[in-house]
């Protein structure tokens, strides 16, 4: 199988790093090595000379006699001192535990095992783990650097909505948010880099409009709009802003976005925003037939700036046009090895080769006879999609529920999966049997996957960074999917069981005092039985006279 992205050759400078003076490095790395592995053996040791020591120094330490201190003193506690102490023993671990539980719904990680890996590990002689995970074994066994700059990148949403004509409508009937400020944030510095151009001939419209990108609250955006349009009442990238925030619907949208179309000039930038705007206009107002036209003739016309993903616009146009063939023309342009993959092209092929065969297939019939060629292929494209994306289906299948999607997604994320389904579930849907076949064959792709995921099947290993930038781009009010799903730390199970524990033992001490004082003499008598049973031993094999000399030393 062939992955996404191909391995890149080593430099000569990294080469040289490496190959310089091998034999101190290798002698270093051993010994660092050896170091970590007797650590263990070395405390191991040392806790059995302690615990030597302390039985042979027992009479001149006066440990018996300490013991029987000790023992009295306990034995004329009331059972109110063991309720109060097992009582707040429960109450702080259950206060750990709530933090803790909090901790990981939040961050997705154990507080103390974070703490105790980011800590404790460097002090016990263990080695980093940001030296071992960014390495991963190729084909022919050799480690291979993992690109963790591209996996990890945020891009544009090709299909973002409007913010005045459809997401503040979403915030008038709700009351709820559905940006973030930092989606917000990355769309304001798109603009203003994408709208500024050369910062050495801003005109005084362009200043005003350069601030206005930066402008947190949007009446302040749309106030400083209005004063750059008395500035000049050609200034475009106004207009625009106007067109996306105060706009209402997609009707006004579009007009405002003709009027920044003539007002545009020949700024390239400017040029290819508005016209894919408005081609988008076309496709919510119905006009669909016009939408791919402009689609096409912008593609035509910019063809170098395959950056802005203008294809999967047309290919959601093409599919509620259910064309198909014209479909299948874009993914053989666009599903190319040597470009980059996204939910839209995965799906929208796995979409083609399922709906030839979803119709009439049937579980109970292809476990029977088993799956012919076709059903094969659209298996196969759909163990891909999934691969890629594995928080699609669930959207699809309805079994989360759908938000609006944010301004910029992560490919691979939950914020992609948003923005897919949104746009995408209306034609999967049209597709007779399509979700039957995806509902029945999707799960069967985590078994072709290796776990744990240091390898990809068909694709790079899943990112551990999409969780993290999902929580940013996606609104509070939304479960953020997590793959793969994390299992609940062992402190936190630590905890819960000692809560419990102590808050039982809390109960019993307080309802059966007398009781719970035979226990506990019978406990610690069985729990300290080998202790005595070992110390017999060591008296009859060693003479009692090597014990005095020693003592004496």
């Amino acid at each position: 199988m062939i992955p996404l992205f191909t391995a890149q050759p080593s430099g000569k400078n990294m080469e040289d790093a490496t190959s310089s003076n091998p034999q101190s490095i290798g002698f270093t790395e051993k010994l660092k090595s050896w170091l970590s592995w007797s650590w263990t053996y070395i405390c191991a040791v040392w806790f059995a000379m302690v615990l030597t020591m302390i039985y042979v120094l027992r009479s001149p330490l006066k440990l018996q006699d300490t013991l029987t201190s000790a023992s009295v003193f306990l034995n004329t506690l009331t059972p109110k001192f063991y309720v109060a102490l097992t009582g707040t023993s429960s109450l702080i671990s259950g206060l750990i535990l709530i933090f803790e539980w909090w901790y990981f719904r939040k961050y997705g990680t154990s507080f103390i095992e974070q703490v105790s890996v980011s800590h404790l590990r460097p002090l016990l002689g263990g080695v980093e783990s940001s030296t071992t995970t960014g390495l991963f074994s190729s084909v022919n066994g050799e480690a291979e650097p993992r690109p963790s700059v591209s996996e990890c990148k945020v891009w544009r949403n090709p299909l973002n909505l409007f913010r005045g004509a459809e997401y503040s409508r979403y915030t008038w009937v709700t009351g709820k948010e559905p940006l973030t400020y930092y989606d917000m944030n990355l769309s304001a510095q798109d603009h203003q880099t994408f709208f500024t151009g050369d910062t050495q001939q801003l005109k005084s419209e362009d200043t005003v409009m350069q601030k206005a990108w930066r402008e947190r609250n949007p009446q302040a955006r749309i106030r400083a709009a209005y004063q750059a349009i008395e500035m000049n009442h050609e200034c475009a990238a106004a207009y625009v802003l106007l067109a996306e925030e105060e706009a209402t619907t997609i009707t006004e949208a579009e007009r405002l976005f003709k009027q920044a179309l003539r007002s545009a000039g020949k700024d390239i930038n400017l040029l290819v925003y508005i016209k894919r705007r408005l081609a988008m206009c076309a496709r919510k107002l119905g006009r669909i037939k016009e939408a791919v036209k402009m689609m096409r003739d912008l593609m035509k016309e910019f063809p170098l700036l395959g950056m802005l993903n203008i294809h999967e616009n047309l290919l959601e146009a093409l599919l509620e046009l259910q064309a198909y063939a014209d479909v299948q023309a874009v993914l053989a342009k666009y599903d190319d090895i040597s470009l980059p993959k996204s939910a839209t092209i995965c799906y929208t092929s796995a979409l083609l080769k399922a709906r030839a065969v979803s119709e009439k297939f049937s579980p109970e019939a292809a476990s029977r006879r088993g799956l012919s060629t076709a059903e094969m292929n659209a298996v196969e494209a759909i163990h891909r999609a999934v691969e890629f994306n594995p928080h699609v289906p669930k959207y699809l299948l309805e079994m989360k529920s759908l938000i609006l999607p944010p301004e910029h997604i992560l490919k691979r994320g939950d914020s992609e999966a948003v923005a897919y389904a949104f746009f995408h579930l209306q034609h999967w849907k049209r597709a007779e049997g399509a979700l039957n076949l995806l509902h029945c064959t999707w799960e069967g792709t985590f078994r072709i996957i290796p776990y744990p995921l240091e390898k990809g099947h068909l694709f790079y290993p899943y990112p551990g960074c999409t969780e993290t930038a999902d929580r940013e781009l996606l609104p509070s009010f939304h479960e953020v999917s997590v793959y793969p799903k994390k299992e609940l730390p062992f402190f936190i199970l630590f905890t819960a069981g000692l809560c419990s524990f102590t808050a039982m033992l809390a109960m019993l001490t307080h309802q059966f005092p007398e009781l719970m004082g035979v226990f506990a003499k019978a406990f610690f008598s069985t729990l300290f039985a080998p202790l005595g049973f070992f110390a017999d031993k060591m008296e009859s094999f060693m003479p009692s006279s090597f014990w005095h000399q020693l003592t004496r030393i």
